[in-house]
């Protein structure tokens, strides 16, 4: 080392002694990293200092060191690790200010590489020999645990020779330990012992009784906590190591009975989770002598509990005690324990099953269903007990709420059963019941008591299920009896019920529906209505029958083969609708199936060829016929130029080609723009159409019948994946805005518009793309500034849809639009409407520019909108007539209520002046939106909130009597809200609220009447005895 080198590091060392400047550690540690000197060279510099007479001065010397190693223990070679550990050990002797020090540095060696063999066993000798670990403070406790740990993972083979020394060592240390920080690192030792097999040698209760002293986790971390440690961390590391090996068992078992006859609900439910745990680890012979004990306190849990929770932990550790058991191996010298365990179960609880009327009855079923479910062959000696018991107790039941309690305790055995199943090979459980179950179901399903039928379609459902319980007569038998609820039941829970049911079986059993249901129910739909001169109630009943047979053809539409039967009843639906035999709402029903068989179909080829080669075909040659056809000569109008059959086309289609085959949407979108743009009807399946079709031009007259099909071109052309191109898009663009700014009819304008943005949405970035945008900007721009052109509102719903397409993809040219929209809420014709516009923005849109179409959606663009808007708005309103401030207060309620609430909660102190000002404005739908805002602020209130107090009552006061029976509603709970604010802010108000209060309670609604009600109690009791 350079004179100069030696130099520095003495001064560095005696400014760090003497000087007691502890930056200087730092320094020293960036020398030895850059080599200036080594570590053995920092150890003689300190020689004075080491061996100085005053503690004071060693121990920072010993600082020193130690703070370096910190930082460079990972340069030290073998030689110098020994002799660093050999002096540190020396160390440990010395005077107690000493020990801080060295317990840093040892800890730092732990982390060496270079840690010399044996070392590992010196450094714990030492430790334990000569520290007695709980009298040191908080920190030096630490360095033990991790110097402990940093050995566990490093020198596992070396610590494990100390045999049960090092788990004494270990006990030793922790015994007192109380601090919720260090609680954790000890823990985490413990943990490693138990799981990494350590010898416990005769210390195994030792290791128990230190940690199980802090079960139950009683802690509750202070507020503002820096440390953020949080009571489940420690329940969870505790219970790692209490449940870790099955030594503990005979020591831990009888503690958990003894905290679960504890008061305290979260000491019963950690008793519950802890012994679900450690029973997955041990065996049956662990167990053996506590099943008595531990049953008493199961079945006390769930018989007498009033908490869900704990309820749900006891029969979780019922259903894992059953499995331990199960696992234990059957020889003619041991007794089975498991049956004598569940002796014990069936003798508690077999006799409340035969008590349908009395309160027991679902704890002792939930009791022997989970028991029920642990193992196959739990399951095989529950069900075989009880089951007869039900059956025959369900065949002697005549009222049918018992019959009802019977059947759903069966079907939760049933599912409980197929829970036991670890294998399709095992034996059938329930095999030997099979026809009493069928019996049973079928009988309930003939029964005329709704809730008893509504059981029995969910106890068939689970019957099927479960492999091998079903033959193919029972499945038909079944179908049938749906067939026939759906055709002749009126009740709309049995409808519902049957439905499901119908789905869940016609996934498993397609074969059935085919040939059973769906003929019946195609023959029930295209059955002949009652005759005109019937009465109204009978034609309603026909309609409500055909619409369940709708609901029910698209549930049970899962599997291909189901959907090629189901999907051409739909469609034959529509085309004789387009005829006169069916009404619009039944057309948009069956469009809603066609569309939730789209949903919910397996994406396979079939699939798609059957939706892309078919379905949309047939659906656009429906809609061309029927726009094509217009008005009769007998007046009549097709219901597929309807506007609601029409839009729910559009969902059929676009659901179809977002979600079904790629590759096919692509051909399908492609033969849809040669249709709209070339007038190709060769793909239709019907070729009877004129030649020189034209949909996108003005139509003579302005045909709006076939102008408003552009919303199915939407359908195809929006919903397609990103990854597929739609052709023509250029002139495509170029025909839909021509058409958006000059169409006068509502819906061809506007899907024309959508189409439009939603093409732009997707479009890449580019120069291409912006000159596209500018051109489109320009002659909206040119239109809404011209007060005589008759399409202003044309243009602005281009220009509103394709600022939402710009604003979802954070595209620089939205702020332009952005900008347009703001100038408008001025404007006299538009501002209502601009106002509205931002409501457009901030929504979610259904049929496009959703995730669901593949849309480019960036997170949080709400948000985004609002922050880089709201100041505009409150100038705009500031500066605004006064005839002209409706719509900026409009325009802000609609941006503020559809944030998501946190964001609302945050941003609206700024923005409570205006919000308040809007509760004034006559516009029922701003008052609504507004108060939906200040619901969710009011629990918590901000103080600018408080300070407004006043000016929000009045607000509040006067509108719990608006004509709006939704606005009184919400008026009337941030009254309630306001009862919780703090009392000497509200008090000066209870007069007056009380006395407003008294009108709603007349109110005609009893809606209103209610909210009135809860709002005055809390606020009557307001300064009360016994109240706020």
């Amino acid at each position: 080392m350079m004179a100069d080198e030696s130099a520095l590091l003495l001064s560095l060392v005696e400014e760090f002694v003497s000087g007691l400047q502890d930056s200087k550690a730092k320094d020293t540690a960036a020398g030895v990293k850059d080599g200036q000197f080594t570590v053995l060279q920092l150890v003689e510099a300190l020689g004075l200092s080491l061996t100085s007479s005053q503690p004071h001065t060693r121990a920072r010397g010993v600082q020193l060191l130690s703070e370096v190693l910190q930082e460079c223990y990972g340069d030290l070679t073998e030689r110098e690790v020994e002799v660093l550990i050999t002096f540190y050990e020396n160390r440990l002797k010395d005077h107690y200010v000493i020990t801080p020090p060295v317990l840093q540095g040892l800890t730092a060696l732990t982390k060496c590489k270079a840690l010399p063999p044996g070392s590992a066993v010196s450094m714990l000798r030492s430790l334990f020999q000569d520290i007695h670990v709980q009298s040191l403070m908080l920190g030096e406790r630490a360095c033990v645990y991790n110097m402990l740990i940093n050995l566990m993972e490093t020198r596992e083979a070396e610590l494990k020779g100390l045999g049960a020394d090092f788990v004494f060592g270990f006990v030793q240390s922790m015994d007192g330990e109380r601090d919720p920080r260090n609680l954790l690192l000890a823990f985490q030792i413990a943990k490693s012992i138990v799981h990494q097999g350590y010898d416990l040698g005769k210390f195994t209760e030792e290791l128990f009784e230190v940690t199980s002293c802090y079960f139950p986790i009683d802690f509750t971390p202070p507020p503002n906590d820096p440390h953020g440690i949080t009571r489940e961390e420690l329940i969870q590391m505790l219970r790692d190591v209490l449940s870790g090996t099955p030594r503990f068992a005979e020591f831990l078992l009888p503690l958990i009975i003894e905290k679960l006859d504890s008061d305290v609900q979260s000491a019963k439910l950690d008793s519950l989770q802890t012994l679900t745990a450690c029973v997955s680890r041990y065996e049956h012979k662990d167990l053996a002598e506590f099943l008595e004990g531990l049953w008493t306190s199961l079945r006390r849990e769930v018989f007498q509990t009033s908490s869900e929770k704990i309820e749900s932990a006891g029969l979780a550790a019922l259903t894992a005690l059953t499995s331990c058991l199960s696992r234990s191996v059957l020889n003619s010298d041991t007794d089975d324990s498991l049956s004598t365990f569940l002796d014990l179960v069936l003798k508690d609880c077999k006799h409340h099953l035969c008590e349908p009327d009395l309160k027991l009855v679902w704890p002792s079923a939930k009791l022997l269903q989970a028991a029920c479910s642990a193992s196959n062959r739990a399951s095989h000696i529950v069900t075989a007990a009880v089951m007869p018991a039900l059956m025959e107790q369900y065949n002697s039941r005549t009222q049918c709420s018992h019959r009802r309690t019977l059947l759903e305790v069966v079907q939760r055995f049933i599912q409980s059963v197929k829970t036991s199943q670890s294998s399709e090979t095992e034996e059938i459980v329930l095999s030997a019941f099979r026809p009493s179950l069928c019996s049973m179901v079928f009988s309930a399903l003939s029964e005329s008591n709704a809730s008893l039928q509504i059981t029995a379609t969910s106890t068939l459902t689970s019957l099927a299920q479960q492999t091998g319980l079903l033959c193919d007569s029972d499945i038909e038998l079944a179908v049938d009896h749906l067939t026939r609820l759906l055709l002749t039941e009126e009740d709309n829970n049995i409808s519902l019920a049957v439905v499901e049911c119908g789905g869940a079986l016609a996934e498993l059993h397609p074969k059935a529906f085919i040939t059973k249901m769906i003929p019946k129910l195609k023959e029930e739909i295209f059955s002949e209505p009652m005759e005109q001169d019937k009465a109204a109630p009978e034609q309603h009943s026909h309609h409500a029958v055909r619409q369940r047979c709708l609901s029910a053809l698209a549930a049970v539409s899962t599997q291909p083969s189901v959907v090629q039967e189901s999907t051409p009843v739909l469609l034959e639906v529509l085309s004789s609708a387009h005829t006169g035999s069916f009404s619009v709402e039944e057309a948009v029903l069956a469009c809603c199936s066609l569309q939730r068989i789209a949903e919910q179909v397996q994406d396979t080829e079939e699939t798609g060829q059957c939706f892309h080669n078919v379905i949309i075909p047939r659906l656009l040659s429906l809609a061309l016929q029927a726009a094509l056809q217009g008005e009769g000569s007998s007046g009549r109008r097709s219901p597929l130029v309807e506007e609601a059959v029409l839009s729910a086309m559009v969902l059929v289609i676009s659901t179809s080609c977002s979600r079904l085959q790629p590759t096919m949407a692509g051909q399908t979108t492609s033969n849809a723009v040669s249709l709209f743009l070339d007038g190709d009807v060769s793909f239709l399946p019907d070729n009877s159409f004129p030649s020189h079709i034209q949909l996108l031009k003005k139509q003579q007259g302005d045909s709006w019948s076939q102008s408003q099909m552009v919303c199915l071109l939407m359908g195809c052309v929006c919903s397609l994946p990103r990854s597929v191109e739609v052709p023509q898009i250029d002139r495509l663009l170029s025909e839909l805005e021509e058409m958006s700014c000059t169409c006068s009819h509502p819906l061809s304008y506007t899907s024309a518009a959508k189409c439009f943005a939603g093409l732009v949405n997707k479009r890449p970035q580019g120069d291409s793309f912006d000159s596209l945008i500018q051109k489109t900007m320009q002659r909206v721009c040119s239109e809404l500034d011209s007060a005589s052109s008759s399409v202003r509102t044309q243009a602005f719903t281009l220009m509103i849809w394709v600022a939402k397409a710009l604003l979802l993809r954070y595209h620089p040219l939205f702020t332009a639009l952005t900008d347009k929209l703001f100038s408008l809420l001025d404007d006299t014709d538009l501002g209502p409407m601009a106002a509205d516009g931002f409501s457009l923005l901030m929504s979610n849109s259904t049929d496009i520019l959703n995730r669901d179409c593949h849309a480019d959606v960036r997170i949080m663009y709400r948000q985004r909108f609002f922050s880089e808007n709201s100041a505009k708005l409150v100038q705009g309103f500031n500066a605004a007539p006064q005839e002209k401030k409706p719509n900026y207060l409009k325009a802000l309620s609609n941006i503020v209520n559809k944030l998501p609430k946190q964001v609302q909660v945050t941003e609206l102190p700024a923005l409570l002046s205006l919000l308040l000002e809007a509760l004034s404005c006559p516009d029922r739908g701003v008052q609504l939106s507004t108060l939906s805002c200040l619901e969710p602020v009011l629990i918590d209130p901000p103080k600018a909130l408080i300070q407004q107090l006043e000016a929000l009552v009045n607000r509040l006061l006067a509108l719990i009597c608006s004509p709006a029976m939704n606005v009184r509603i919400v008026s009337l709970r941030c009254i309630h809200a306001l009862s919780r604010f703090p009392v000497h802010e509200i008090l000066p108000f209870r007069a007056r609220v009380l006395r407003a209060l008294a009108q709603p309670l007349d109110d005609k609604k009893r809606m209103v009447r209610s909210e009135a009600v809860q709002a005055r109690a809390e606020w009557f009791l307001l300064g009360s005895p016994g109240g706020r």
